[in-house]
């Protein structure tokens, strides 16, 4: 009974404490944690008066050993990638195999199987006028351009695919294109 008296008394006592003026300001538990401080690390202080150059040096590769691909999503930069770009890994079975692989997680549904622009999304009448590899003049380059900026209704698969992933692919998407021009 002693007890029960107590534990209404605190009861009490935390409901009167929590009446308090709602225009000031309470006591908060971490603060921190609710209002954090945005610091702008590349800013002229830095952080803490530091600064930080967190942005690379030009010139420099990036961590993985590949460089950034600075070639501009427009038709100029397309023609450029057409015609300077080339692949830098040799088409061994094991690339060709894994580019089949990464194809057919991320293009088989609109270029389809054969790549022939039959893809399930096209039978579903999704998307139409997916094009052919055999219909349009692609180079290695042209198809890695496209993986990293998209074209048309293809969005972009930079975000998804590695360097190397997209180079296999680009393997794979060779061999296919020259079976449909046999």
């Amino acid at each position: 009974m002693k007890s029960l008296k107590l534990f209404i008394a605190l009861v009490v006592f935390a409901g009167i404490i929590s009446c308090n003026d709602k225009r000031k300001p309470q006591l908060e538990y971490m603060p921190d944690m609710y209002v954090s401080i945005p610091y702008d690390t590349d800013d002229a202080d830095g952080l803490n008066g530091e600064p930080v150059n967190s942005k690379p040096v030009a010139g420099t590769i990036p961590r993985g050993g590949h460089p950034a691909y600075d070639i501009p999503d427009t038709a100029e930069g397309y023609e450029k990638a057409k015609t300077e770009l080339k692949n830098p890994l040799e088409a061994s079975e094991a690339n060709l195999e894994k580019g089949k692989e990464l194809y057919n997680i991320y293009c088989i549904s609109c270029h389809g199987k054969k790549g022939d622009g039959n893809g399930y999304l096209s039978q579903a009448e999704k998307f139409e006028g997916i094009p052919s590899y055999k219909d349009r003049e692609i180079t290695a380059g042209s198809i890695y351009h496209v993986i990293i900026h998209g074209k048309n209704l293809m969005g972009s698969h930079s975000g998804q695919l590695t360097y190397n992933e997209r180079w296999q692919i680009i393997h794979y998407v060779e061999q296919l294109r020259a079976d449909l021009l046999k």
